[in-house]
């Protein structure tokens, strides 16, 4: 079996704190490699400021470069909104891979908004790495009273294959203080840069489909 990452995100755009994140994750959770999942439209997020989608997924394959990190928009491709419905899709159509997902404690703390939740803990096991100013509202978040019986310990990370679901891990890596929203403010233009980016038809998968 194949193990790999799945990080979701706008990636708008896509920078060194994702970059820095997965690579650590892959090392903690013994990961042969993370897939980039760029979200054609976040629905807890505001369309304004979002850059094309073609752009993001142009930034994050630029990121992504020389690294064990596929970027993709299979979410387009597939026609999926919500992550429990991708998760789904890609378990069945890639049954030789198992799939973590990979998520930001900022997430964690809105995870209990998210389409079917305790569906996507059922699913598939979940790796929240700690993120400066969100670990305190992540544990104590809705979400996290309900998870918090199904925590594993770190030092169990490379062992999550063999979990049970529902299951977590919390990681805690150096701090990048990266983010989009600085990035953006600094340059509120960055997208023109990747203007020459796929099309909307060319999304393709990280792999060919089975």
């Amino acid at each position: 079996m194949t193990r790999t990452g799945l990080l979701g995100g706008s990636f708008n755009p896509a920078h060194s704190g994702h970059r820095r994140i997965t690579l650590a994750a892959i090392d903690a959770l013994g990961l042969d490699d993370a897939w980039w999942l760029v979200s054609p439209g976040n629905p807890l997020k505001p369309a304004a400021g979002m850059a094309p989608l073609p752009a993001r997924l142009a930034s994050a394959r630029a990121m992504a470069r020389r690294a064990p990190i596929r970027a993709t928009a299979v979410e387009a491709r597939l026609g999926t909104r919500y992550t429990v419905d991708t998760i789904r899709r890609l378990q069945r159509r890639h049954p030789h891979r198992r799939f973590v997902w990979i998520m930001g404690a900022d997430n964690l703390a809105q995870f209990h908004r998210w389409r079917d939740w305790r569906g996507i803990a059922r699913a598939i096991p979940i790796a929240v790495v700690a993120r400066p100013g969100y670990d305190a509202r992540a544990l104590a978040a809705p979400a996290m009273a309900w998870l918090r019986r199904y925590r594993r310990p770190r030092s169990a990370a490379k062992r999550w294959t063999t979990w049970s679901l529902p299951a977590l891990v919390l990681l805690r890596f150096r701090p990048d203080p990266t983010s989009a929203t600085g990035l953006r403010a600094g340059d509120p233009d960055w997208h023109r840069r990747f203007a020459s980016g796929p099309s909307s038809q060319e999304f393709p998968w990280p792999l060919p489909l089975p």
